[in-house]
This record gives C-alpha cells, sequence and structure tokens, in this order.
C-alpha cells in the first residue's frame, strides 16, 4: 500500500510538473513570438536603410528565440556534452552541417549546442520538413528565411529546384554562414526499414542507427555556395560579394555531426516541453571536413556521403556498447566537453520576452482605444 502511495505521488507531481511547463510555454510562445514580429516590423525603415544591419538585428532575436527553446530542456535537467572536433574556431566561416536525425528533439538538441558556437545560430540557415512550416514556430523561421522542404518522389525535382532559387535569394543577402540539413530526409523509424532494404537490393552497407543519405539537397547546396574546380572538388571563392561589398569566401567546411542519445531512446519535442523523462545527457559528436576533400560529381559526392554516414553507424554502435565515442586518431582516450549554458543569460532573455510581451499589449490596446 505504501509503495502505491508513494508512486502515486510521483506520478501526481510529474503530472503537475508537466502542466505548470505547458503553461509557461505557451505564454513564452504567445509573448516571444509575437514581440519578434512587431519589433521587425517597427524595424522595416532600418530594412530600406541598411538591410545588413536590419538582418544582424533580427539574428540577434532568433538566437535569443532559440534560446528559450534551449531553456525549456536546461531547466528539465535535459543537457548535452560534446566529442570529437571542437567547432568554434570556425564560427564565423562558412560551413553546412549535416546530422542523423532520430526525432523531433533533434532539432531542440541543435537549437542549444550551438548557442554557444559565436554567431553561428545569428547567420544559420536551416532546411527542415514543411510540415514545421505549421508549427508555433514556422512564422519565426519563415521571416528568418529557413527552406521548407516537401518530401517524396513527386515533390524531388521541383523541391531542388525551389531550393537553388532560395538560395541565390536569401543565403547571401541575408549574409548567413552555416546550413544545416538532414540529409536522411526523415526520421530514423521512419526510413531505416526501406533504407535497409534499399541497400541489400544496391549491396550497399547494412545499416542499423542511421539510413542512406539523400544526395538531392547535398549536391544543390555545394553547388551554389562553393565554387567547383577543374578536378570535380570544390574550391574557396565563390566570387560573390555580400552587403557591405566584401568578396565572400564560401563554403570552407563541411560539419559531420551525430546525435546519440543514452540507451537509444531519441528525446521528442514532447519530452522538452512537458519534461517527464528524468535529466538526461544528450551526447552530439562533430566531425570537420575542409571544403576542399569533398568532391562535387554525384557519383563521387554519394559515394563520400555514404562513408560519412557508414563512419556515424560506426560511432553510434561504439556509443550504445561503451556510453562513449571512440578517440580520435592519435588520441588514447576520447575527451568529452560539457556544452554549459549561462543561466543568468537567460533569465534576462525570458525577461525581457515578457516584457515585451507587455509593452506591445499596452501599446496595441492603446491603439485600439484610439481608433475604436
Amino acid at each position: 500500500m505504501a509503495q502505491l502511495l508513494d508512486g502515486s505521488g510521483k506520478l501526481g507531481w510529474v503530472l503537475l510538473r508537466s502542466v505548470i511547463r505547458f503553461v509557461f510555454m505557451f505564454l513564452n510562445n504567445c509573448v516571444a513570438i509575437p514581440s519578434y514580429c512587431l519589433y521587425l516590423i517597427l524595424l522595416q525603415p532600418l530594412r530600406i536603410w541598411d538591410s545588413s544591419a536590419f538582418w544582424h538585428v533580427e539574428g540577434v532575436m532568433f538566437k535569443w528565440l532559440l534560446a528559450m527553446v534551449s531553456s525549456w530542456g536546461w531547466i528539465a535537467g535535459y543537457t548535452v556534452t560534446e566529442w570529437g572536433d571542437d567547432v568554434r574556431p570556425i564560427s564565423e566561416e562558412e560551413a553546412m552541417v549535416i546530422v542523423n536525425h532520430q526525432s523531433t528533439g533533434d532539432v531542440c538538441t541543435l537549437m542549444m549546442c550551438f548557442q554557444d558556437k559565436g554567431t553561428v545560430v545569428e547567420k544559420m540557415m536551416w532546411l527542415m520538413d514543411h510540415v514545421f512550416k505549421y508549427t508555433n514556430f514556422g512564422l519565426v523561421s519563415l521571416i528568418h528565411g529557413d527552406f521548407f522542404i516537401r518530401q517524396g518522389k513527386a515533390h524531388r525535382d521541383k523541391q531542388l529546384v525551389y531550393l537553388k532559387d532560395h538560395l541565390d535569394k536569401y543565403y547571401h543577402s541575408r549574409d548567413r554562414k552555416w546550413i544545416v540539413l538532414f540529409p536522411e530526409g526523415g526520421f530514423l523509424r521512419k526510413r531505416r526499414e526501406t533504407s535497409q532494404l534499399f541497400a541489400k537490393k544496391n549491396s550497399l552497407p547494412h545499416l542499423n542507427h542511421v539510413t542512406l543519405p539523400r544526395l538531392g539537397a547535398t549536391n544543390v547546396i555545394l553547388k551554389t555556395l562553393s565554387a567547383q574546380q577543374e578536378n570535380g572538388s570544390v574550391g574557396n571563392e565563390t566570387g560573390t560579394t555580400n552587403q557591405t561589398g566584401n568578396k565572400r569566401k564560401g563554403l570552407q567546411w563541411v560539419i559531420d555531426v551525430t546525435i546519440a542519445y543514452p540507451k537509444a531512446r531519441p528525446m521528442d519535442i514532447q519530452t522538452w516541453i512537458f519534461g517527464y523523462r528524468p535529466p538526461t545527457v544528450t551526447h552530439v559528436h562533430y566531425r570537420m571536413y575542409p571544403i576542399k576533400e569533398v568532391p562535387v560529381a554525384p557519383e563521387a559526392l554519394t559515394d563520400w556521403l555514404y562513408h560519412r554516414f557508414v563512419e556515424k553507424e560506426e560511432l553510434l554502435t561504439h556509443f550504445y556498447d561503451t556510453g562513449s565515442f571512440p578517440p580520435e586518431d592519435g588520441q588514447k582516450e576520447a575527451v568529452p566537453r560539457p556544452m554549459l549554458l549561462d543561466p543568468v543569460w537567460l533569465c534576462v532573455i525570458q525577461s525581457f520576452a515578457f516584457a515585451s510581451g507587455f509593452v506591445w499589449y499596452s501599446v496595441l490596446q492603446y491603439l485600439y482605444c484610439c481608433i475604436f
């Protein structure tokens, strides 16, 4: 009987905490997202006068919004430990980031672990499934200039044309630096069986923790944002200029990010919102490749990309067997780096969001009373 009461008490506390978190996040969205939009409407004259300054301000506010999402997990004890290469020294250089995709929580994890990487979040472009457009954060991503891609054979060719047009129109004009995509084209649980059948049919590696990537978006990004050399690789100078007239170097790196969850249990967005899972450490492994090592020819690029995901499979197998990633070449053992967020900074951002919401509500209420 005592055990039953104790279990009921714990369940009641989990439910109460989940309700409190949901109410807080609902209010957080109600003040933060409208404030972001209204600030940008107010700053439209700056966009006409100095577009680069406008997009810099927008990027800062975008980073703050992502920090709020990060704080939801941070408060619940969902933290990140990083492994492999340190990507902070190249945070101001242009890079394409390829990530394995297991659940909706992957995006939240990336939002958190990119917070301490300089201006990366401010100048980042995301490629996401078109369904994300219809979430609470979809309007923010539309304004920021992220690209929403439709999956499926019926849309594939058109989507790649739309992606190229989108990159030509928004990537350089808004001074973007990092572009993030999930080459698998969907969640692991949804694509694994199809991927394994395709691999068996074409004598490709059998993968359990990742799926074989799709080439389309990666190929378009490399061709659009990098200069192709005669030897079939990509170079360092794109020949394009940014809004200040400075010549851009183009993509300098491909950053291969591998996300691993303890016991292979992915964190989803529902967990981030309600916080019903005990404190959990998500492990993120980075591996950097200079862009000059990346081929552009379709067959060579396909082979290169397949090798990256075979490496991810090996990394994840080692992690699930041992609880850590394998050491890099020349190291005796891998050394993890805890990713830390400043709680004071998070509190300041949240306070600014609620203060902004109150100010905008007062202003709009006053205008409504004056008009009606």
